[in-house]
């Protein structure tokens, strides 16, 4: 099944990451899928004008101590492999499917690593909410795979390529460093995960035309920008953490 990348170019600079994490392991089977991958093919679709040094080289230096960033990137770089259909509701169910399938993943290490009850309560139902989806993505994304073109994923000025790659530069430009706390670790990256996805279900409230997907992307909105209040919340609680 293809889905989206049109908008992913701006991940090139996640190989350096990918690269510098491959010394890491994730030992529970439900993790495994974390497994680095030390080069990258380059996208056909890249936009004029995107900033390919969003990621430092400092967090890529310490990204050998957080499996949960190689699980991101991971998931980015799944992002990056694929070409656009060239249809919005079509690419961004498939966008979400791999943003999804990265956050059960993350929630999993969450799940083995971490002790602060409160975060694994939340990466419990993480994974739980978005399996759910992931289901109903998959759905979806068969269903359009002959929806007609609406949008040109290769101009940086067509509205919907540029909101989603704004989602994407924002993900990369807020990636926090690892610390050696993983429940520190999974409330940053899964909090800079979730604005992310926000971002795009926004993108598909305002150009998408599929009535289910669209809802689906108000649910999305709803649900997880009150996990970024907790998320956020928790974050204050435990400063020392860092």
């Amino acid at each position: 099944m293809k889905h989206s990348a049109f908008f992913l170019a701006a991940l090139c600079s996640g190989s350096l990451l990918i690269t510098s994490c491959n010394s890491d392991k994730t030992a529970d089977s439900t993790a495994t899928t974390t497994e680095t991958t030390t080069s990258e093919g380059t996208a056909s679709g890249d936009m004029a004008g995107m900033d390919h040094s969003a990621m430092g080289h400092d967090s890529a230096a310490a990204a050998g101590s957080s499996p949960q960033l190689v699980a991101m990137n991971e998931m980015m770089t799944k992002m990056h492999a694929a070409k656009p259909k060239g249809n919005t509701d079509h690419d961004f169910a498939h966008h979400m499917l791999e943003h999804h399938k990265g956050a059960v993943v993350m929630a999993d290490i969450q799940l083995r690593d971490g002790k602060d009850a409160t975060m694994r309560q939340m990466a419990e139902k993480i994974k739980a909410d978005q399996q759910q989806e992931i289901a109903a993505l998959e759905a979806a994304a068969t269903r359009l795979d002959n929806a007609p073109t609406n949008y040109k994923p290769n101009d940086p000025a067509d509205p919907f390529t540029s909101k989603m790659k704004a989602s994407m530069d924002g993900m990369m430009q807020n990636m926090p460093k690892p610390v050696a706390d993983p429940d520190m670790n999974f409330n940053m990256l899964m909090t800079v995960h979730h604005q992310s996805a926000v971002d795009m279900a926004q993108a598909e409230l305002a150009h998408g035309k599929d009535t289910k997907l669209k809802e689906m992307a108000q649910q999305m909105i709803t649900a997880q920008q009150q996990e970024i209040a907790a998320f956020k919340a928790w974050h204050q609680q435990n400063a020392d953490k860092m």
